[in-house]
């Protein structure tokens, strides 16, 4: 049996007619830049979220970056970030002039709020945590550490559309949110696409206007801005798989729990999701103690397997200063990019494919 680690093709096939129909609907409109059906896919998102604002962008990475811009992070500010996340989250504040500074994760694999208020300094403007894999961070925490330090919080969602803490969304506790459609994500594109959140109407208007070449109106340029749209595919392709996405967070969360129901005496590290936080597992995360030829065994079995990330930020190159106290003021972060091991995770992921999994880990 092969086991592959995501099939978007199974997604495809499970919603052809709706997914086919709604991209004909574009081409016969030729309504391929904004246009209704990304102001559609918006408001649609921002009902489902409970948010006031959602304004559409290329990418996620785009996302944290005009945010960035709206809350005027510049030369000289410093903003924290978790030590383990894509580089997307600490590359957007390099790129505004900024300095990232990291702060190791917890147990959650998420940014570890104990940590965070000793590398608060008088250049801090802002945090940008991180739900990684799905798992939501302590927010209720961190909004707690930044209102009492006057910072800004900016959510990165890539990878948690719809999870929960305390039943509400992630996505509405910060000030803003950015969120990645990457193909792969729980809800995803046809291609690269974003979206920026916020209930604050100040920085929805600068971030639409900096997305946007600065133009309130079109020829009408108040400031130099960037060019960054969601496109009218993207936006209606988005819209027909947000009406299924709670659907395919049941079934993902379904295989999460057979995992941990059946590998919990395996000697394995699994994910630790505490109480009041609901993971959408966009991935399902293991630690194992020598990787290597954990993934080899699996492998051979015809079972994929990734690894998210092989590297703590702070240990990067391009991020040299870091580099000799890596492993010492992250060692959270760094042991578990030495032992992670991605499982196969997807709606569309059969039992028969799940239980082949979980065979496989159990005999070694």
């Amino acid at each position: 049996m092969t086991v592959p680690f995501v099939d978007l093709n199974r997604q495809y096939l499970r919603h052809k007619e709706e997914l086919d129909a709604a991209i004909a609907q574009v081409l016969s409109e030729t309504a391929f830049i904004s246009g209704r059906h990304v102001a559609q896919f918006e408001s649609d998102f921002a009902h489902w979220l409970g948010s006031s604002h959602v304004i559409g962008c290329a990418n996620g990475t785009d996302a944290i970056e005009i945010l960035l811009d709206a809350f005027g992070v510049g030369p000289g500010d410093e903003v924290i970030v978790p030590a383990m996340t894509w580089i997307s989250t600490a590359e957007a504040v390099g790129t505004r002039g900024a300095k990232p500074v990291f702060v190791d994760v917890d147990e959650t694999w998420t940014m570890d709020p104990l940590r965070i208020e000793e590398r608060i300094t008088v250049r801090t403007k802002g945090i940008i945590p991180v739900h990684l894999y799905g798992c939501p961070a302590d927010m209720p925490r961190i909004m707690d550490i930044a209102e009492r330090n006057g910072l800004f919080v900016l959510e990165d969602c890539a990878q948690a559309h719809g999870a929960t803490f305390y039943g509400q969304k992630v996505g509405t506790w910060g000030n803003a949110a950015s969120f990645s459609f990457y193909p792969g994500k729980n809800l995803g594109a046809y291609g690269d696409a974003g979206a920026m959140v916020t209930n604050d109407s100040a920085i929805a208007h600068q971030a639409r206007l900096i997305a946007n070449h600065g133009q309130p109106a079109k020829h009408t340029h108040v400031i130099e801005g960037r060019n960054s749209r969601l496109d009218g595919l993207q936006g209606a392709i988005l819209s027909v798989k947000l009406n299924h996405l709670e659907t395919w967070t049941t079934e993902r969360q379904v295989h999460a729990r057979e995992y941990d129901r059946e590998l919990f005496n395996s000697g394995l590290r699994l994910p630790v999701r505490p109480p009041k936080r609901s993971s959408v597992h966009h991935l399902y995360v293991i630690e194992h103690d020598n990787r290597n030829a954990l993934r080899s065994r699996l492998s051979s079995a015809g079972i994929q397997t990734a690894i998210h990330y092989p590297h703590a930020l702070p240990s990067m190159s391009c991020y040299s200063e870091w580099n000799a106290s890596a492993k010492t003021n992250f060692p959270v972060a760094t042991a578990m990019s030495e032992r992670i091991v991605s499982l196969p995770m997807f709606p569309e992921l059969t039992s028969k494919e799940r239980d082949h999994v979980i065979q496989k880990l159990l005999i070694g």
